[in-house]
């Protein structure tokens, strides 16, 4: 054992109390997994008087810009947000520091430049932590998959979407009535809408395609659309059909291999499939890969200490890399691909029409699939008086192609309303 390794740390909300409080339990075991000791050498953060069990109070600092300059081996980021954080990375970085960080949001507006400053220094840049908490998924992805084609990620990112949605399932409420209960459980804060209307999977999302796929992806480049339209129709709709709903992040090459496509929104999905059991506020990410198969990885993703072990993980790697003298610059962009448009997409979907009960209805209804090329798979009608309900799904055809079935259905005399429409993902398992 020489001099220790030295870490400072930006941010010390829940997470950040957390590796605190790891890395003075395990100081023990981290220096013997490391070959050196590791010390802490200060904690800022923007309220020195608030209670942070675990965290030493001659540690605790406001002046984060010069914790982040002070040359640490390795600077952690748990503050989250574009600004101030991207600036004291980029600080940390030219100082001559290893940067471990959470903040996904970050990542995904400015991963590509913030990657190649860490090179032209010399230090890591290491982010397990940023995309679903204590799962270990983004060094798989980019080691253990390596000599592999990933042709497809999808995935449960975000559990607070995931609790209401499984919520509306078991109990039958509507999104209201569930995102309250969230609220009042903690799982969802006061403003939901970075999680329900699907920007913190959309950045997620983003970090994934970019791993998966060689290739500089942006949250700009990600298709989004959230879940507050979700009804109790829709979720019933789904039960009798053997499926149930769930918010999804999915990236995946194009049939032609010359892009990739990248999206969140509700999805229907079978009950048979993997992610079809995945409940409350836990994250899974089925990966399908062409010689691996399908691959998935479930847990926790979100949580003081449950995220706080994915930073450790990273501090531990970048730290055994001090040690040996080794910088990690695996991070790949060689295949460049097009980010191609959610219209290039090869999905089904769920169409719930209210239409007149009259003769002629179901013949123009399906002309209006066949003008765009699109195969009906199932209908189901329940008529009521003058009027009939129809629950429609597709084969596969285009996103394009069924967007605009869906827009020339709207247009139809005998179709009174289009209640509900959802795109149909996951093959049975």
């Amino acid at each position: 054992m020489t001099a220790p390794l030295t870490v400072a740390l930006l941010g010390g909300g829940t997470v950040g109390a957390s590796v605190a409080q790891l890395l003075g339990e395990q100081a023990e075991e981290l220096a013997a997994r490391i070959g050196r000791p590791i010390v802490l050498t200060g904690v800022a953060v923007r309220n020195p008087d608030k209670a942070r069990p675990g965290v030493p109070a001659d540690l605790i600092t406001t002046d984060v810009a010069a914790l982040a300059a002070s040359g640490a081996d390795i600077v952690v980021e748990v503050i989250g947000g574009i600004e101030p954080a991207k600036t004291l990375i980029e600080t940390a970085i030219t100082n001559g520091s290893s940067v471990v960080t959470a903040n996904k949001a970050l990542l995904a507006a400015h991963g590509a430049s913030l990657h190649a400053l860490a090179e032209k220094h010399g230090v890591d840049l290491f982010y397990e932590a940023a995309v679903a908490g204590a799962i270990p998924l983004l060094r798989p992805l980019r080691e253990s998959l390596a000599g592999d084609t990933v042709r497809r990620v999808l995935g449960i990112v975000n559990g607070t979407t995931n609790f209401i949605l499984s919520k509306m399932y078991n109990d039958g409420a509507d999104y209201a009535t569930v995102l309250k209960q969230a609220q009042d459980l903690g799982y969802a804060e006061a403003d939901p809408t970075a999680d329900v209307e699907g920007f913190d999977s959309a950045a997620k999302a983003a970090i994934l395609a970019g791993l998966a796929f060689h290739t500089d992806v942006t949250s700009d480049d990600v298709y989004r659309e959230g879940m507050s339209t979700v009804s109790a129709d829709d979720i019933a709709a789904a039960r009798a059909m053997g499926m149930v709903i769930k918010l999804l992040a999915i990236a995946e090459l194009s049939e032609d291999n010359s892009g990739v496509i990248v999206r969140v929104h509700p999805a229907m999905i079978p009950v048979t499939h993997p992610l079809a059991s995945v409940r409350d506020a836990f994250n899974a990410v089925f990966v399908e890969a062409e010689a691996a198969g399908d691959v998935m990885f479930y847990g926790r993703g979100a949580g003081g200490h449950p995220t706080a072990s994915s930073v450790l993980g990273d501090v531990v790697v970048a730290a055994r890399n001090r040690v040996a003298g080794y910088v990690d610059h695996s991070h790949s962009t060689y295949a460049d691909l097009k980010v191609l448009t959610i219209g290039d997409a090869q999905t089904s979907y769920y169409l719930n029409l209210q239409v007149a009960d009259e003769p002629g209805v179901l013949a123009a209804i399906a002309n209006e699939f066949a003008k765009h090329e699109v195969s009906i798979q199932t209908v189901l009608q329940d008529g009521h008086g003058n009027s009939a309900n129809l629950v429609i799904t597709t084969h596969h055809a285009t996103d394009k192609q069924l967007s605009e079935t869906v827009e020339g259905l709207r247009g139809l005399s005998a179709v009174r309303e289009v209640s509900g429409v959802m795109r149909v993902e996951g093959r049975a398992n």
